[in-house]
């Protein structure tokens, strides 16, 4: 019987251990081989051996170091956003309760924008002198003129301009599996904590983050990869300017592929891409989560 089992339960992770190969595997292991070469785009045929020269003009170019510091950046400030913002959220559609079904439903309509959509929408809305935001701006009196605060042209503040788009776009998202982890801590330990005499600010600490410690790694990690892997919005948006200060590992991929047509270059700084992400996602899982392997 269990002989059987088990046999039917390695026939169900068949189909999708075949999409893994096929549709990861494969894929990554032509980007390390590609990386491994000397390739023009519009030449695929005639390729050049170079072995890791492309990985050490990567690694020693002052371009590359700036781009994975505006991407790093930029992850920041869209993971750090969308996770304080959706906390709150959480744990205001938790003390709620059920009353809050209409305020969540309406908290997901971002989700159902594509991100090129939003792009086009936040541009028009932060574009210079022309803006929505800096006519509201200055209808409330916060600033004089419509271009005193040139949201996409200025290098100080453009990182934080295309942010924006990602920010609204997917806070919702955070606060869903945060409210789902917050729905799943069982009632009984909260309020043993408040016999105890815990005040809100203690039971927060002690109870409701270790028990969520698992769900905040899941939406850190997740979040985390997918902001660092913008491309749309911020493609429609700046192009990564001005001066490339809102260029980031995504978008120098794609230029360095298609406009430039160097495919073992791209191959390569998407490699090193892909590692820098593998080992940032371990260091969050065994930080975060901290998994009791011991046990297991």
């Amino acid at each position: 019987m269990e002989r059987s089992s088990r046999t039917f339960v390695i026939l169900l992770t068949i189909p999708a251990a075949l999409f893994f190969l096929v549709f990861f595997t494969y894929p990554v292991l032509l980007l390390v081989y590609n990386s491994l070469f000397d390739v023009s785009l519009l030449a695929l045929q005639n390729r050049k051996f170079v072995g890791l020269e492309n990985y050490a003009d990567i690694l020693t170019s002052a371009q590359t170091i700036k781009l994975f510091s505006q991407t790093l950046q930029f992850t920041a400030i869209t993971l750090g956003s969308e996770f304080i913002l959706g906390f709150i959220a959480a744990l205001t559609f938790n003390a709620i309760g059920r009353k809050s079904e209409v305020l969540r439903t309406m908290f997901l309509f971002p989700l159902m924008v594509a991100p090129i959509v939003a792009g086009l929408l936040w541009r028009f809305m932060l574009i210079d002198n022309f803006g929505i935001l800096n006519h509201i701006l200055t209808g409330l009196g916060l600033i004089q003129r419509t271009a005193d605060i040139a949201w996409l042209s200025n290098p100080k503040i453009v990182l934080l301009s295309v942010a924006l788009p990602d920010i609204w776009l997917t806070t919702c998202f955070v606060t869903l599996i945060l409210y789902t982890g917050l729905q799943n801590i069982p009632g009984e330990i909260m309020e043993a904590a408040r016999i105890d005499g815990a005040n809100a600010l203690q039971t927060f600490w002690s109870i409701t983050v270790p028990l969520l410690r698992p769900v905040i790694a899941a939406v850190i990690i997740l979040r985390g990869i997918d902001a660092a892997r913008t491309f749309d919005s911020i493609w429609i948006m700046t192009g990564g300017g001005p001066m490339g200060r809102s260029e980031v590992l995504s978008l120098r991929i794609y230029l360095t592929m298609i406009r430039f047509g160097r495919f073992g270059d791209a191959s390569a700084l998407a490699t090193v891409f892909l590692v820098v992400l593998l080992i940032l996602c371990l260091i969050a899982f065994y930080t975060i989560w901290k998994p009791d392997i011991s046990k297991r």
